[in-house]
């Protein structure tokens, strides 16, 4: 008889995981990256594919936005689905057969079938959607099992598991590759193509950041509040580094030609998540009397080796509206999307010390990728960057070329996460970042995105 799994106890078990990561973060902090003492040695690009075929673990809400770009971006055949949740299973199935595809296999037996699904041969890609916490064990039985992987952010939560996936990715010769959607947003991509033309001279600092009022979403007994608000209970730290500070490692050449040296972090009074549960739930409620460790607030100071400071803020219990806090500074200028975007260029800017609309640059430097699939990605998840980032990856599969976003990316962008949570625990002190690449970010490399339209 197929096991009925129960999806709180399911919870519980890797509620008990995310504890555990904890442990030791001041040890795997420390690490230096001679200890890993593997040749740097990137996955090389590989040969073009007549079509991409993919097997996508966990099919929540995330996860169906991407089974839905995937389906519309030819050379893509999803082929095996899996999650915990059999009717979410069922659902991307129908999904894909729906838009005149073959039905694909279903995996819903118990927390790890997820393993079954990265044992077949007929699979090039595993993509993983799952909460948190399995991101890297699926990550690495899919490459040690011949596939390439795209996991949702972050890609790991520890110093050692960010080892893990760089090393697996080299040992294997397959990618890793983390699904940083707000890479591919049309302003943040409109400010990397004028930072790569020089319109703000050489680059001093930025700031950026993930605020973004989770309250309810963390209370939701039904959607990732499952999951999501146990990181709450258990961890002081920048949660989700990923969305603010992907772009701004583009604008900086983060492991190509630049990177992180150290980073101090600051965290306030934990009171957003407590207050609201009152106000929702009633002083005597149980979501009243959980205990929450994280600061409201957490920001985070990172120096780069070539100089430049960088601010992160991750504020997720405050009642406020959605912002990524994007803003890019340097010797000639500065630019700024939130609340709103506008940009002042000394020499250029019509009024001098005052902002002006972005508007009439997004004419001129508008990036080509957004040129390119505008059209074919409206109405697509987060404005469409979704649907570019899932064409790019199988683009690039399909042609053999290197993807725009590599292992050792992915691993510097997650272990902001480690590291800002041992910064705070040690009373704000510096912590050391760690050099995945074991030096070769002083050999400049291009970003693949900025090789298009030429």
């Amino acid at each position: 008889m197929k096991k009925q799994y129960n999806r709180r106890d399911f919870i519980r078990t890797v509620a008990v995981t995310g504890v555990g990561l904890a442990v030791g973060e001041d040890l795997l902090a420390s690490i230096r990256s001679d200890e890993h003492d593997m040749p740097f040695k990137p996955a090389p690009a590989g040969s073009a594919m007549a079509k991409v075929r993919i097997g996508y673990v966990g099919v929540g809400l995330q996860g169906t936005s991407h089974v839905e770009n995937l389906l519309k971006i030819e050379g893509a055949e999803i082929v095996a689905v899996c999650d915990i949740i059999e009717s979410k299973v069922k659902r991307a199935q129908d999904m894909v057969e729906k838009a005149g595809f073959k039905r694909p296999a279903g995996y819903s037996d118990g927390e790890n079938d997820w393993q079954r699904l990265c044992e077949r041969t007929d699979v090039d890609l595993v993509y993983t959607a799952t909460p948190w916490q399995w991101h890297v064990p699926v990550c690495l039985a899919a490459m040690n099992h011949g596939k390439h992987v795209a996991t949702e952010v972050p890609a790991a939560l520890s110093v050692e598991d960010c080892w893990k996936l760089v090393e697996t990715s080299e040992k294997t010769g397959k990618y890793c590759i983390m699904m940083e959607n707000c890479n591919y947003d049309k302003i943040e991509m409109l400010i990397l193509n004028m930072v790569k033309k020089g319109l703000f001279g050489e680059l001093l600092h930025a700031e950026c950041g993930y605020l973004h009022d989770l309250r309810d979403v963390k209370h939701d007994m039904e959607g990732e509040g499952v999951w999501r608000r146990d990181f709450s209970w258990t961890h002081n730290g920048d949660l989700y580094p990923t969305h603010g500070l992907g772009p701004i490692m583009q604008c900086m050449d983060i492991n190509r030609g630049n990177n992180f040296d150290y980073l101090v972090s600051f965290a306030t009074k934990s009171r957003g998540l407590h207050d609201y549960a009152v106000k929702k739930f009633g002083a005597d409620s149980p979501q009243a009397r959980e205990k929450f460790v994280l600061g409201d607030v957490v920001t985070t100071v990172i120096k780069t080796m070539n100089g430049e400071t960088i601010v992160v803020t991750h504020d997720t219990s405050s009642p406020r509206p959605y912002s990524r806090n994007i803003m890019v500074q340097g010797t000639a200028g500065l630019v700024r999307k939130y609340p709103e975007s506008k940009i002042y260029i000394e020499g250029v800017t019509k009024t001098e010390d005052r902002w002006e609309p972005i508007d009439e640059y997004l004419k001129k430097y508008q990036h080509p990728i957004w040129e390119e699939l505008e059209g074919a990605s409206k109405g697509a998840g987060h404005g469409g960057m979704d649907f570019i980032e899932d064409y790019r990856l199988v683009s690039a599969l399909l042609k053999g070329e290197l993807p725009d976003m590599d292992v050792y990316d992915a691993a510097a962008m997650s272990v902001i996460r480690a590291l800002s949570e041992q910064s705070i625990a040690g009373g704000s002190k510096p912590v050391k970042v760690p050099d995945f690449t074991r030096g070769m970010w002083k050999q400049p490399r291009e970003l693949q995105v900025m090789k298009v339209g030429r």
